[in-house]
């Protein structure tokens, strides 16, 4: 893997494999996340992919799409650490599979590259009717998740522990604001980020690094640079000495107990395995003791938001169960700071964590999820060093990293009134 710079500000990943029968490319500008902009940047890549000067709507798009062997493009918005990622991806036919003379490589670019610099236009400016219809299908979007009310605490939770931080943020912004903006607002925005956002381009196929170099130089020959609106440094802060409490009510049947942590500790590699056996793998503590045994939850897990110091918890309760869950899972915590488990747990969760890592590397898609969220934070790990440093983690490395977590935010989702569940 190699990564270099094109032109001010844009930079290209080059992955050479033939492991795959399709090539994988993406483009994605790298900002910071910020409340304000969240919304337009991702309404902005949205109306973006309706169509460029040469393709001007999805129909031509498709047809085009369909010329170049069934290729797929398209839109994605993402948070890395502190910032957004927002931009296209696309996939096709590797070109050792297609008959002598066909490439796929430069045409593929091509069409990224017009996505960015040359979109379709009315009068000059992004096209209304496409803003106008993409404004209302983000926002219907944005509030789906009141749908799925796993998804919807857990994002509550983050709003509430993160809250005044950018990591707090939406990653497509609020729905409010979404509707609010306006097309001269948006084509402003899109003039202005352009030029100065950080564009990470990206590759995996087995074509060589100069010819994907210059397929990509051409596909963004027009592209404005002035300024530089370089992606932002994630920042960890401490725990509160009081951990803070959020009870919201909505006509459910089942609680949403979500718990956020944070860590101060510098040892990655340790805090993955610890949340490993916390809670981020089949064999974990939460689901063997909290799930399993003592059958407090529906549902219990874990997850680690390593470039923030975060852990969070997720879990599926009876209202009546919330002080029992809460202190359950506190006490599996504790029972990792104190070394109280067996070999077996720790053992299968190192399994669990590099197997999901190894898994990474089987997929294109999920090696440029990676090297984007290095990109955006300005990290250097690769998948073999953090399998490498799981490995060589110790018992005593983990009981660390467990005394380092401290509670920060609980957030709890229960039913009406009139519902049975505990006060508080």
């Amino acid at each position: 893997m190699t990564r270099q710079m094109l032109m001010e500000n844009v930079y290209l990943t080059y992955i050479p494999s033939e492991k795959f029968k399709t090539s994988f490319f993406s483009a994605q500008m790298a900002v910071p996340l910020r409340a304000e902009t969240a919304g337009l940047n991702a309404l902005m890549v949205n109306v973006l992919s309706r169509g460029t000067a040469r393709c001007p709507d999805m129909a031509a798009i498709g047809r085009e799409l369909d010329m170049l062997y069934g290729a797929r493009l398209e839109p994605t918005v993402r948070k890395k650490g502190e910032n957004q990622l927002f931009g296209f991806v696309a996939s096709c036919v590797d070109d050792r599979f297609l008959p002598a003379g066909e490439r796929l490589l430069e045409p593929v670019t091509d069409l990224l590259g017009d996505m960015y610099c040359r979109p379709a236009a009315d009068g000059g400016r992004l096209r209304e009717d496409y803003a106008d219809s993409e404004r209302e299908n983000l926002a219907d979007l944005i509030r789906s998740d009141l749908n799925d009310k796993r998804s919807y605490a857990a994002r509550r939770l983050m709003e509430e522990m993160c809250a005044g931080e950018p990591y707090g943020v939406r990653r497509m912004g609020r729905a409010e604001d979404v509707e609010r903006i306006s097309l001269r607002a948006l084509d402003e925005h899109y003039r202005t980020i352009l030029p100065q956002g950080r564009l990470e381009l990206f590759y995996c196929g087995s074509a060589a690094r100069e010819r994907v170099a210059g397929a990509f130089a051409r596909a963004f020959e027009g592209l404005p640079r002035r300024g530089r609106l370089e992606p932002a440094a994630t920042t960890r802060r401490p725990a509160p000495e009081q951990v803070r409490l959020t009870v919201e009510e909505m006509d459910v049947t089942q609680g949403k107990l979500c718990l956020g942590l944070r860590t101060d500790s510098a040892d990655m590699a340790a805090t993955m395995l610890m949340n490993a056996m916390f809670g981020g793998a089949s064999t974990s503590k939460l689901f063997m003791n909290v799930r399993e045994k003592l059958s407090l939850c529906y549902y219990a897990g874990s997850a680690y938001h390593r470039q923030k110091g975060i852990i969070t918890v997720s879990s599926g309760i009876e209202f009546a169960n919330y002080d029992r869950a809460l202190a359950e899972i506190y006490a599996q915590l504790e029972a990792l700071r104190d070394g109280d488990w067996e070999e077996w747990e720790l053992q299968g969760a190192r399994s669990s964590l590099c197997s999901g890592l190894r898994s990474m590397e089987d997929s294109a898609a999920s090696l440029e999820d990676f090297v984007m969220g290095q990109a955006a934070a300005g990290g250097e790990e690769t998948i073999p060093g953090l399998l490498e440093a799981v490995r060589q983690v110790t018992p005593e490395r983990i009981r660390a990293a467990a005394g380092a977590v401290r509670p920060d935010t609980v957030y709890f989702l229960r039913g009406r009134e009139g519902q049975a569940h505990e006060a508080l």
